[in-house]
């Protein structure tokens, strides 16, 4: 999964270099800077999103009756879930988040400040426990594997595409304000916490004052919720 995500940042990003504005192109120098948080957070997600697949297929096979037998608490079991989840998606991410600094300090020469790091890695993990929590959320809510695999999908869609991972968020926002896009989907985009954690990585990589403290309370509010609804999710499943 690594290796397909680095074909992504290296292959496609390098050819839609050539294909997008120049309005872009300028802003970012070009649009592989621009895309490889993107694919920073993608992979961060794919991969925290994946705890729901091997939960649901614990509901399915009812391991759950196993897992009351280990030396944890009900509130142990269910949140320790959740933050294992959380836990594989900065694992996973983080040698693509080591490859996009050094991509940008080759182009740029610009490396971010150690407190410009801890927010980076506040906000991904955030993002990433608060995947992690949604996906084990969709995934108890039906005992059905097809259902879960079918709302993954459009969570996917939805999450990836309405947000600032492929395309500037002002980009987004003027296409609202045109009439070319629905404004709900420009609100999705806004309120999309892959679009704060892919605009916090870019403004601290890139060095220009895109950051706005919005984004952290975004993310913290997303991880807040879903860790909650999943914990209590959860824990119902283990007591019933």
């Amino acid at each position: 999964m690594i290796s397909m995500n680095l074909a992504d940042l290296i292959i496609m990003a390098v050819v839609y270099t050539n294909m997008v504005s120049q309005e872009v192109s300028q802003k970012y120098l070009n649009y592989f800077l621009f895309f490889s948080p993107g694919i920073t957070i993608t992979a961060l997600f794919a991969a925290a999103f994946m705890i729901g697949r091997e939960i649901n297929r614990e509901l399915r096979r009812e391991i759950s009756h196993y897992l009351l037998s280990l030396p944890f608490s009900r509130w142990e079991l269910a949140f320790g879930r959740v933050l294992s989840g959380g836990l594989r998606g900065m694992v996973y991410m983080a040698p693509l988040l080591i490859t996009t600094i050094f991509i940008t300090w080759v182009f740029t020469g610009n490396i971010p400040s150690v407190l410009g790091i801890l927010i980076i890695l506040t906000t991904l993990f955030l993002v990433s426990v608060g995947t992690s929590g949604l996906s084990i959320t969709m995934s108890l809510s039906t005992r059905s594997f097809e259902k879960f695999v079918t709302a993954r999908g459009v969570v996917y869609y939805i999450l990836f595409f309405c947000s600032s991972v492929f395309y500037p968020l002002d980009f987004i926002q003027q296409l609202g304000r045109e009439g070319t896009l629905p404004q709900f989907l420009v609100l999705i985009a806004e309120m999309n916490p892959l679009s704060s954690g892919a605009d916090t990585t870019r403004a601290f990589l890139f060095g220009h004052p895109a950051y706005s403290p919005f984004m952290l309370l975004n993310v913290a509010l997303f991880a807040l919720i879903f860790v909650l609804t999943a914990s209590f999710a959860y824990l119902k499943i283990l007591q019933g």
